[in-house]
This record gives structure tokens, sequence and C-alpha cells, in this order.
């Protein structure tokens, strides 16, 4: 701890004393780490007089106690979240256990264990009844749906069945009674049904406003069936083979995109089937989806010798992937309220439409610019060959002098991997 003098001249080296200062300073340092640690050992060995009694399993014991009680917390709040998220969404389960629900819904809805146990393949040990999640909300209506003898004559309540199905109680529960019997005479051999007049006793008037079709041909049942039953003089009988505006696509212009691929398609909102008509003329099997809204459209289609599917739009389609060669949707596509709606129907037209097969969107009206703009978006995510896109104005017949914005296309689906 000094400085050291080398003296070259006669080859000695000689070492100075270390200056007084810098001894007492190591002194100093050495006595305050000796302090330091002393310190140190007492405080670490030393037992306070407050702790007398301290042992670690009490430490142990006190976080575990505490680690417990978060936990059941957290699942106490998993489960509270659960529920309400349930409540939200109309998920709840049914209680079959309240006194007003029917016999027979709590007989339908019980679970029923399979007579050869539990299934390998699929890891299934019983059976549940499918029935809409929505009918929880109409537990009213749905309880008097399934009151009735069983057995015996089912209640003449077709009505009820719809109004069910509208609130989204869809699909409804089966019942075990038998279906009024209308007897259907006077039809005709296909297809020669297919333009003849169906008569009034084939059809159930029960519900309705209107006890025959030159009743419903007088009024304005929706916005695209005016004097849609006269299959004689209504103005709905040229629609598909004559084009009233250029927005308006004839079926042997269609059916000549697909390349004579077209065997089997879907309509959506098909009214009273004309769709279907034109396309069995031509050797093509539609399938017409509609509900009796006013009117027996069901009925109506059956007695022409055509395919009707009581259905709504909301129900996700009862048809396997890739199946269908044609899809025909006449503006039903378009929910101005609500796009997520319009795109969970795109996706299931998507879904059943088999490669190369046509989309066709038929008179699908476009509010404003902003729906125009939505609409042409989402059909685009989807990378569809456009065959024909016109955008048009045309004037509803219901307002004269207020031309509306529609869009028409012809849509191939492409091929993905």
């Amino acid at each position: 701890m000094g400085s050291v003098s080398l003296k070259l001249g006669d080859g000695t080296a000689r070492f100075r004393r270390v200056a007084f200062c810098s001894s007492a300073l190591n002194f100093i340092m050495l006595f305050s780490v000796l302090t330091t640690n002393l310190f140190a050992f007492y405080a670490f060995t030393s037992t306070p007089k407050n702790h007398l009694h301290y042992t670690p399993n009490n430490d142990v014991s006190l976080i575990s106690e505490q680690v417990s009680l978060i936990l059941r917390e957290i699942s106490s709040s998993q489960k509270q979240l659960a529920q309400l998220e349930r409540e939200l969404l109309g998920y709840q389960n049914i209680d079959i256990s309240k006194s007003s629900i029917a016999s027979e819904l709590k007989l339908f809805l019980q679970y029923h264990p399979l007579p050869l146990g539990k299934d390998s393949r699929t890891g299934i040990a019983e059976m549940v009844s499918s029935v809409g999640h929505s009918c929880e909300k109409s537990m009213n209506l749905l309880s008097q749906f399934m009151n009735y003898k069983v057995g015996g004559i089912c209640p003449d309540d077709w009505s009820l069945a719809q109004k069910l199905i509208l609130r989204g109680c869809e699909p409804l529960p089966r019942r075990r009674c038998l279906t009024k019997s209308v007897p259907k005479v006077g039809l005709y051999r296909f297809p020669l049904s297919l333009w003849k007049p169906v008569n009034d006793s084939m059809v159930t008037w029960s519900g309705l406003g209107c006890k025959s079709f030159d009743c419903l041909n007088r009024k304005k049942i929706g916005k695209d069936c005016v004097g849609c039953f006269d299959l004689i003089n209504g103005s709905d009988k040229q629609r598909f083979v004559k084009a009233k505006s250029k927005i308006d696509f004839v079926v042997d212009d269609v059916l000549a995109l697909g390349n004579g691929g077209i065997r089997i398609g879907l309509d959506l909102g098909g009214g009273t089937g004309n769709f279907a008509a034109r396309m069995a003329e031509r050797n093509v099997t539609v399938v017409t989806s509609t509900l009796n809204l006013d009117a027996p459209f069901n009925e109506f289609i059956a007695a022409r010798g055509l395919f009707p599917l009581f259905l709504s739009l909301d129900l996700r389609f009862p048809f396997y992937d890739n199946v269908f060669d044609l899809v025909h949707v006449a503006n039903e596509l378009n929910d101005g309220d609500r796009p997520e709606k319009m795109e969970f129907l795109m996706f299931d037209m998507d879904r059943i439409l088999r490669v190369g097969g046509l989309l066709w969107l038929d008179n699908i009206y476009c509010a404003d610019n902003e729906q125009k703009r939505i609409l042409t978006q989402l059909i685009e995510r989807f990378g569809y060959k456009k065959l024909k896109w016109i955008v048009g104005e045309k004037v509803d017949a219901d307002q004269a002098g207020k031309p509306k914005v529609y869009l028409s296309a012809v849509l191939q689906k492409p091929v993905r991997v």
C-alpha cells in the first residue's frame, strides 16, 4: 500500500514505508466488515420475544388457507359468469320439473339410455331429443303445442307451430298424434299439374284470413306475391321465362352457364313454386323452402307436384355439404339491420353448394349505397366467379314513381384448397 521506487543505476530496488493514513483506512474498513457480520449473525440467530411460539408450519397453513379461499372465489365467479352467459344467449336448459309443462313435453325431453349401452365410437351413452334452444323463452306456447291426446287426432294448430318457429323454437319436438287428413281430390298428373289451378278443398284454411284462392289473388301477400296463386292469368306466371327488366334473368340463360351440369337445386323463399316449376320443365329437381305466411304456400306447392320444405331461413339447412348444383335466392339474403345474419345465411348456402355450382342472386334489394357495399364485400369474400352481375333500378308495383336499387347475379363456386 505505497509507492515502489526502482533505481536502475545499481540494479537494486527499494520499497518505501507505507503511509500511516493508508494503514488507518484499512483498519477501519476491516472493523466495519467484522461488525456488520456480527450484527447480521445475531439478527438471524436470535428469537424475538413476541414470537416465542413461532413455527414454520404456521406460515404454510396460513398460505394454504388463503390459496384455497382464492380458488373457491374463482370457481364461484366462473359458475356465475357461465350462468349469466347461458341466460343472455338463451341456452338455459329447459326445466321439465315445472307443473305447467305438458307431460308429453316432459317425456320427449327426457334422456333415454342407449339399449346396448355406451357407444364405443362416439362415447354417447344417452339419446337426447332435439329442440330449439329458444323454445325455453316460449314455454307456454310450447306446452300448448305439446298438449294433445296420445294416439288421437292432433289439434288444428299449424299456425301455433309456425309461430314457435318464427320465435326461434326450431326444430320443434315430435308429437305422438295423428294429423287431420285432408282429401286431395282432383290432383293432376305430373307435369300437367305444374300449371293447373289447385282446388280449394285440397288446402287447410284454418288460421288464415282467406278461405279460397280467389280471395288470395285479390290480396297482396308479402312483397312479391300479388296474384301469385293464379296459375292461368297471374302476372307471376311469365317470370323466369320472360325478363321484365335487365335485372331479371331467365332460366334458360342461367342453365346455359352451368354447361349442362344443373340437376338439383334449392330455392329459398320460393313463394308458390314457380321457379321450381320452370326448372322441372327442364328436368331439374328443385326443393322450395317456404313458410305459410298468410297463405297455404306449402300445400299449394305440393299440389303442383313439387317439393316444399317447411323451414325458416334461420335454421341450418338439413342437407349435407356440396350436394346442390344450384341455389336460388330471391330477395331473402338482405338484412340491413343485422349484417351478421346475412353472413350466416351466405356461409350456409356456400356449404351446400358443390364446386362449380351456381349461386343465383335474384333481385336482391339494396336500401342504400352502404348496404350495397356491405353485400358486395360479403359476396367477394367467397371468391366466386361472376358469370352475370347487374345492378339496376326498378319501380315496385306498390310504390310507383320511386325506383329502388336491386342486384342480380349468377356466381360460380370456386375450388378451394
